[in-house]
Order: C-alpha cells, then sequence, then structure tokens
C-alpha cells in the first residue's frame, strides 16, 4: 500500500493486514534457508515499506482515480511475483477449484481491501487509514470465535478485543460526537480492515493443502485480483487524461515495494523466524504511517490519533495471545 509506507503496507495482506502472516500460516510450510541478510533487518524494512504504503496511496490518488491506483499497484505488485516465480521455477497453481477459491481470495484481500482504503483515503488522512488497518487483528478475533471452532476464546483475548475497539473509538473522538471526521471514508477503511480477516479464514478453509507453494498462490492470487480490476477500472474510472508523474511513480513503488518485494521478505521472515514472530511487524505499521503522514504530507494530529492508536495496537496485541 502507498501511504502505509508501503502497508499494510497489512497485510499485510495483508496483512492485515496488512495481516499477511496470518494468510501464509495456511501455505505450505517453506523450507528454513539461511539468510545473508539478518531477519532484524528485513523485518525493520517491511515495516518501513508497509508503513509508507498509506502515503503513497495518498499520494497515488493525487493523481490517478481509486480504481487506477489500485489497479497500478495489483500489476506493479504481480510482475515482482512473477519475476520471483520464474527465477525460481515455481509453476502455477493446478484445478478448476483451486482457481474458483483463488478467486474469492483475490477478491478479499486484494481488490476489495486496496480499492477501498484508497477511496478512503480521497476524504481522511493517511494517518487514519494506517489506524485503521491496525484493527484487522481485533476483527480477525471476533470473527474467528465464530468461524473457528477450534479458536477458543480466553478472558484475555476478549478484554484484548474490547480494549482494541475501545482505541477505535478514541482515535475517531465519540465523546466529540466524531466531530469533524467523515464517516464515509472512516467506514470504508474499518471494512478494507474487515475483509483481510475474512479472506484470511477463507482462505484457511478452502486453500490449505493444496500442495502449491505460497510464493505460486499468492502470486496467482494478485494476478486474478489484476484482471478483477482490469475489468472494473475502465467501466467506473475510465482512462487517465494525463500521466502525472509523481502519483505514477508512487504507484510503481506502492506495487512492486509494498505489495511485491513486501510479501517475499514476509515469506522470509515467517520461514526463518516463525508466524508469530513475523506477525509483529503489524504493530509498527500504524506508527510509521502516522510519522509519514505528519512529516511528509503535513497532516493534522491530535492528542487522541497516538493515544487511541497505542490502545488499539495493545488490545490486537492481547487477541493474539495464546495460552500454553
Amino acid at each position: 500500500m502507498c501511504y502505509e509506507v508501503l502497508c499494510r503496507i497489512v497485510t499485510a495482506m495483508t496483512t492485515a493486514a496488512d495481516t499477511a502472516a496470518a494468510r501464509t500460516s495456511a501455505a505450505p510450510a517453506v523450507p528454513r534457508t539461511r539468510r545473508t541478510l539478518d531477519w532484524r533487518l528485513r523485518f525493520g524494512a517491511l515495516s518501513l515499506i508497509w508503513g509508507f504504503s498509506f502515503l503513497l496511496i495518498k499520494v497515488g490518488t493525487h493523481g490517478y482515480a481509486p480504481f487506477q491506483v489500485t489497479l497500478g499497484r495489483l500489476v506493479f505488485g504481480t510482475a515482482v511475483l512473477a519475476v520471483a516465480m520464474a527465477v525460481r521455477r515455481e509453476r502455477l497453481p493446478r484445478g478448476a477449484r483451486t482457481w474458483a477459491h483463488l478467486t474469492v481470495a483475490a477478491f478479499l484481500l486484494n481488490a476489495l481491501p486496496f480499492s477501498l482504503f484508497a477511496y478512503s483515503e480521497l476524504t481522511i488522512p493517511s494517518t487514519l487509514a494506517g489506524i485503521c488497518n491496525a484493527t484487522s487483528p481485533l476483527w480477525g478475533m471476533a470473527l474467528s470465535l465464530v468461524a473457528l471452532s477450534e479458536d477458543r476464546p480466553t478472558r484475555l483475548r476478549v478484554a484484548g478485543l474490547g480494549l482494541g475497539f475501545l482505541g477505535v473509538l478514541t482515535v475517531l473522538g465519540a465523546w466529540q460526537g466524531f466531530h469533524g471526521l467523515d464517516a464515509r471514508g472512516t467506514a470504508m477503511a474499518l471494512l478494507a480492515s474487515l475483509s483481510y480477516p475474512i479472506g484470511w479464514i477463507y482462505v484457511r478453509r478452502t486453500l490449505a493443502g493444496t500442495g502449491a507453494s505460497a510464493l505460486s498462490m499468492t502470486g496467482a492470487q494478485l494476478g486474478v485480483a489484476s484482471l478483477q480490476l482490469a475489468v472494473v477500472t475502465p467501466l467506473f474510472a475510465g482512462v487517465p487524461d494525463h500521466l502525472a508523474l509523481l502519483p505514477l511513480l508512487a504507484i510503481a513503488a506502492l506495487g512492486a515495494l509494498g505489495t511485491g518485494l513486501a510479501l517475499l521478505i514476509q515469506y522470509g521472515l515467517v520461514a526463518e523466524v516463525g508466524p508469530t514472530t513475523a506477525q509483529m511487524v503489524t504493530y509498527f505499521i500504524p506508527v510509521i504511517a502516522t510519522a509519514a503522514g505528519v512529516a511528509l504530507l503535513g497532516e493534522p494530529l491530535s492528542w487522541s490519533t497516538p493515544v487511541g492508536a497505542v490502545i488499539v495496537l495493545a488490545g490486537a496485541a492481547l487477541t493474539q495471545a495464546r495460552t500454553r
């Protein structure tokens, strides 16, 4: 994502979140390999990339329609993963049933949330979008209690859920009646963050154990999402009247770095240090997104934003707690 400083940029994926670590847990384990670059450096790079994604989205919408921003992001991201697949000689997944499930996953995890975030940033700051993105673990826990029978609640996790949404109300200034807040844009950002865990649960139920690698599945998924946006974009956004250079560069960075490269880094982290450590990147994304939005875009910052963000992250951390 662009203003997520290459966010959850998630995600992700995502990942919700961003994000993506939760999604990769459904994929086959990647063999552990020795890396030349320390995992801590890659962890920091991933945090920055996803954190700046929201900023990049904001810049992209200054020159292009939201659907155009999303299409460009997906195309550049797919290109990076296609190159990686070619280098590693990975094959695309097989089977009509697998591709049908990938089509749904592409919509829930890529086409829908990416588009909603792009539209939301037309009317809300990138800082708020980044914080809304951090609510994905909260939505995920709430949904998992209903959809995943093996995921039982604990008092600590339920407390985290309540604390997290209290943080959301703090960020939005509920005691002021949400004064000055664009309700439509905020709702879009929250719906985008909700779409990630819905997609994760769907993938977990339908695509686990397919035999294809995580890289192959994700590359195919992004490719399908690109086709979905390629159909929708001309109908609702048309063709750009002119090429705005800076927004175009932002979209290219958002796709190539925040979507393509970020997913490659994340899969490497999951394989090396495990999903629990890798998904901790989620808690750095709103911090970086807020700092980038304020410092580079001059977005306003009231006391409720950082305070609420801290509460949201604390609640999200508690929802991920597991008993031994």
